[in-house]
């Protein structure tokens, strides 16, 4: 400990650096440089990805407290499926799809009355969101309208009832191997196809509102 007898008692004593054998004194840290705009920039970036993962986990809480919301209006329509394959004007592929019971469905018994198909699977929240609405226009134009829910995962119990719950009462059938789902380019979910008695796809669109499924039914099919 060094003590400048000058100024002591009033500066502090530092400590003295150990020599270095040759005469010179050694301070045990060494001087660092630092690059402040790096140092500011490495700050941002991180402070970016925290608010970005906060975003994503603020959304999966969202998600998870509105899987039972029933949409009313078309300001709460998905955007866009621009995800998805332009099918429009084109005919419904020919492909098996399978009952709950596993027994083969062919597309082309489907053919022949005004048909609505929805592609959807119980973990996708907007085809939770939309099952009731399209529960309540099927008893609604049941009578006239032939309504099919495909959905993309294996027959089971669980999907069936899920569907059932929601008050879906139209036919379920499944694409197990994805041959409808590839046929027509399904990338997003959901989709629904508004289809003539000829097999020839009318409209296409993503999530909807009883009402818009309603104005779709109303002016391609009856």
């Amino acid at each position: 400990m060094y003590c400048d007898p000058q100024t002591w008692p009033v500066a502090p004593c530092h400590r003295i650096p150990p020599d270095d054998g040759r005469g010179r004194r050694v301070d045990s840290l060494s001087p660092v440089t630092v690059n402040k705009r790096l140092l500011f920039g490495s700050l941002a970036v991180a402070a970016v990805i925290v608010v970005g993962v906060g975003v994503v986990v603020a959304n999966r809480g969202n998600d998870a407290a509105t899987d039972d919301v029933t949409l009313s209006s078309s300001d709460d329509l998905s955007p866009t499926i621009g995800t998805n394959a332009k099918v429009t004007g084109k005919q419904l592929p020919r492909v098996d799809l399978q009952t709950r019971e596993g027994d083969t469905f062919h597309t082309a018994d489907l053919i022949g009355r005004p048909l609505v198909i929805n592609f959807w699977y119980s973990t996708c929240a907007p085809c939770k969101r939309e099952l009731p609405a399209f529960a309540a226009v099927h008893a609604k134009y049941g009578d006239q309208v032939r309504f099919v829910g495909v959905d993309s995962l294996p027959p089971s119990d669980r999907e069936e009832s899920f569907a059932r719950d929601k008050g879906v009462q139209y036919e379920l059938l499944y694409d197990t191997n994805g041959e409808l789902i590839s046929s027509v380019g399904v990338a997003a979910f959901p989709q629904t196809l508004i289809i003539d008695p000829s097999g020839t796809i009318l409209q296409q669109t993503g999530e909807l509102t009883a009402d818009k499924l309603e104005e779709l039914i109303r002016a391609d099919l009856l």
